[in-house]
């Protein structure tokens, strides 16, 4: 029967694969969609430039028009391609961070602006000068510096974009890693009676892509016919089919998104299951969760397979991971628990959070796959260093989770006035400690492998970069409450205090370095964008969430720490849940 359960559980996770119903569609321009182009430093469907550039562009993956419609990436990209209306008073170009629009007379209000408006501030202008000044004395920007020469990068890709003709689509007759050119220049490289037809196509597909949608089958033939001709010239160096289509599927698929979602239904089912009927929907909200984790390990290899590494090198790749280890430390706990629920309690509004906050800030968080850095080409260190140490952020946002769950039976449920309460807050605070636990041991091995690794990349174990550093003060702030829990200094409030307050070392580790320092040798992790604020916010509401706690949890009639006995610390038995009648 619990199989039963816990399969229907895992079926109902994987129907949400099929939302929406129009991915089911036949797309009349997928042999434009799959045809290869060479940029950045790789080979890529023309799919995936008109995904990145779109949200890089605009901040997100479609276009609202003036009337209210919608355009997908690959018509908003298509039509700047191929500039069919005046793309120099269109309202599309992303400036998010307030001091850079209020500095350049902007509204603060607004959200995009058009080409001509940004290009004729002379406030931005001169911002952007400055920082061009300092790059070269060597000198170290400003935040809004910093955002300003985002929005010239901005406003630079939107004017090389417009009418584009540029795309390298005609590959190198011979050389695998050789240039490939535009069809402007297909004469480079092959004969004219070679290049003749690919010029011509491409006007044809242009004109008729200017018809409008009723030409769109037209148009596709058009693409199908191009794209044959330029694999025919070069089959050796022109990317397979397969590998195209692999890249097309994964951008439409969408698999983190729909993760969220599953994970999202898991929780809500193992909410009911905990309030109301505690056997019958426990088994299908663990179906759910790990049906969530099958589609999100399933993103991860279709990722793997397309970049040829570990998805581990960005900011955006480490949230998708940290969410992925959430859940998954939680299900390992969760197995081991007798029905605890609690562990996938607070690990699935966590990794909601995050997949939810990579999918909709693609330009906080860029998504694009793109050519490592020397120092991360080495698959090995890749492989063991980044995984390991955000697994161990992954453990200790974990325990972070269980501690909100503690800390709100301490402000909400009367521990002092009902035993029950103080025995489930007392079966949580063991959990918390057994979570904080594998967390240290994650992060001392990642921070031990960083080093050997950066002992053979720059020559040195430790030298003190601020992700280093940080990371070490991260790991002092766990090991200090978890040694004063051993010897009884810290009972249970303290150790789910320590949980939630140290997670913001974490944070700073994480986030912090990255997007607020923005120095170091870990640059290759650096990023913009206007999410400072919005951290903050968030960091200082859930300080104050513990505060209003331990005000709570001190006043005069409550128990004091002192009742929290010796016996309650965590001892080597297994942890076990509490009795259903609680």
């Amino acid at each position: 029967m619990k199989i039963l359960k816990f399969a229907l559980g895992f079926i109902l996770g994987l129907l949400i694969l099929i939302l929406p119903l129009s991915q089911f569609q036949p797309n009349l321009l997928e042999p434009l969609q799959s045809m290869a182009v060479q940029l950045d430093g790789r080979k890529k469907p023309l799919d995936t430039v008109a995904l990145e550039t779109v949200e890089k562009l605009h901040g997100s993956a479609s276009y609202k028009q003036a009337d209210g419609s919608k355009l997908s990436y690959l018509e908003t990209y298509l039509a700047i391609a191929f500039n069919d209306r005046d793309w120099n008073t269109e309202p599309f170009v992303l400036l998010s961070y307030r001091p850079l629009k209020e500095a350049a007379g902007f509204d603060p209000e607004q959200k995009h602006f058009s080409f001509r408006e940004i290009i004729g501030s002379p406030a931005l202008t001169a911002i952007v000068k400055d920082a061009h000044a300092k790059q070269l004395a060597e000198q170290e920007l400003s935040r809004l510096e910093r955002e300003a020469l985002t929005i010239e990068e901005r406003v630079a890709l939107l004017y090389r974009t417009v009418g584009d003709n540029s795309l390298p689509l005609v590959p190198h007759p011979s050389d695998g890693k050789g240039t490939w050119v535009t069809i402007n220049q297909a004469t480079e490289l092959y004969s004219p009676e070679d290049a003749a037809p690919v010029m011509a196509l491409q006007q044809q597909i242009e004109q008729t892509y200017r018809l409008g949608p009723a030409h769109r089958d037209i148009v596709g033939k058009l693409a199908a016919d191009l794209k044959q001709t330029l694999a025919s010239f070069s089959p050796a160096v022109y990317p397979s089919d397969q590998v195209l289509q692999r890249e097309v599927f994964f951008n439409g698929f969408h698999p983190f998104g729909k993760a969220w979602m599953i994970y999202g239904l898991g929780f809500l089912v193992m909410l009911v299951s905990l309030w109301f009927k505690p056997t019958e929907l426990y088994w299908g909200a663990m179906g759910l969760f790990c049906s969530g984790m099958a589609v999100q390990a399933y993103g991860f290899l279709l990722r793997m397979q397309i970049a040829d590494r570990p998805p581990v090198t960005n900011m955006y790749e480490s949230v998708i991971w940290v969410s992925f280890g959430v859940t998954a430390i939680a299900l390992l706990f969760e197995f081991f628990s007798n029905k605890a629920r609690y562990f996938l309690l607070a690990a699935a509004p966590l990794a909601v959070v995050c997949l939810v906050l990579a999918d909709r800030l693609p330009v906080v968080l860029d998504p694009s796959i793109a050519p490592l850095v020397p120092v991360l080409r080495d698959n090995f260190w890749l492989s063991i260093h980044v995984p390991t140490i955000t697994l161990g952020y992954a453990a200790f946002a974990l325990a972070m989770g269980l501690g909100h769950v503690s800390l709100g039976h301490y402000l909400f449920a009367k521990p002092d006035q009902n035993p029950a309460v103080k025995k489930r807050i007392q079966t949580l605070s063991q959990f918390n400690y057994r979570t904080l636990q594998v967390g240290v041991l994650l992060l001392t091995t990642g921070i031990i492998l960083g080093g050997i690794w950066a002992h053979f990349s720059w020559g040195r174990f430790w030298g003190w970069d601020p992700k280093e550093t940080w990371a070490l003060i991260a790991l002092l702030c766990y090991l200090v409450p978890l040694h004063g829990r051993l010897v009884g200094w810290i009972g249970n409030f303290g150790i789910n205090v320590a949980s939630v307050v140290s997670f913001n070392a974490v944070l700073m580790a994480w986030y912090g370095v990255n997007f607020v320092l923005g120095t170091g040798l870990h640059s290759y992790g650096f990023g913009t964008g206007d999410s400072q604020m919005i951290v903050a916010t968030v960091v200082a509401a859930d300080l104050g969430f513990v505060l209003l706690t331990a005000l709570r949890h001190v006043r005069p009639g409550l128990n004091s720490e002192a009742s929290e006995t010796i016996s309650s610390e965590p001892s080597a038995a297994p942890v076990t849940a509490e009795p259903k009648s609680a």
